[in-house]
């Protein structure tokens, strides 16, 4: 078996509860080693420009669910990207940058905003930002109780 190229920092389930302090959210993440980039649930999107000339998004997040009271978030726009999605569908999405703390961990991560009403998780975690870990797809939480 050939070696790894790093030491893996930790070894991560398929789910996994994360937090984003600079956002004020916690919530349960889903870990998916196919897609390339991590996403947030993010509805009713407003960009804006302060007066220095910097780009904002506003956005509506739940970090419990469709069910729970919406949180309205101003976020400085990192960037717009082209991303296909799981069906195969091309779309622009917003992209912002945040801190995502996993238990003892705490590094930056990019997440792209786009509606995710209809799945089970408010957000993914794509393999940009799962570069050093690995992953026991028959574990889950093991950074954390939900």
């Amino acid at each position: 078996m050939k070696e790894l190229p790093y030491q893996a920092k930790a070894v991560i389930g398929r789910r996994e509860m994360v937090t984003l302090p600079e956002l004020g959210l916690h919530l349960c993440c889903k870990v998916d080693s196919g897609a390339r980039t991590s996403a947030l649930h993010a509805e009713e999107f407003e960009t804006f420009e302060d007066e220095h000339g910097q780009l904002w998004v506003s956005f509506i997040t739940h970090s419990g669910g469709p069910a729970t009271p919406g949180h309205r978030l101003r976020v400085h726009l990192h960037d717009r990207r082209k991303v296909t999605s799981s069906n195969g569908q091309m779309e622009w999405r917003y992209v912002i940058r945040t801190l995502l703390q996993m238990g003892e961990m705490e590094f930056p991560v990019e997440l792209t905003l786009t509606d995710r009403r209809d799945m089970r998780h408010p957000m993914l975690l794509g393999r940009r930002a799962m570069r050093r870990f690995l992953i026991a797809p028959g574990a889950a939480f093991l950074h954390g109780e939900p």
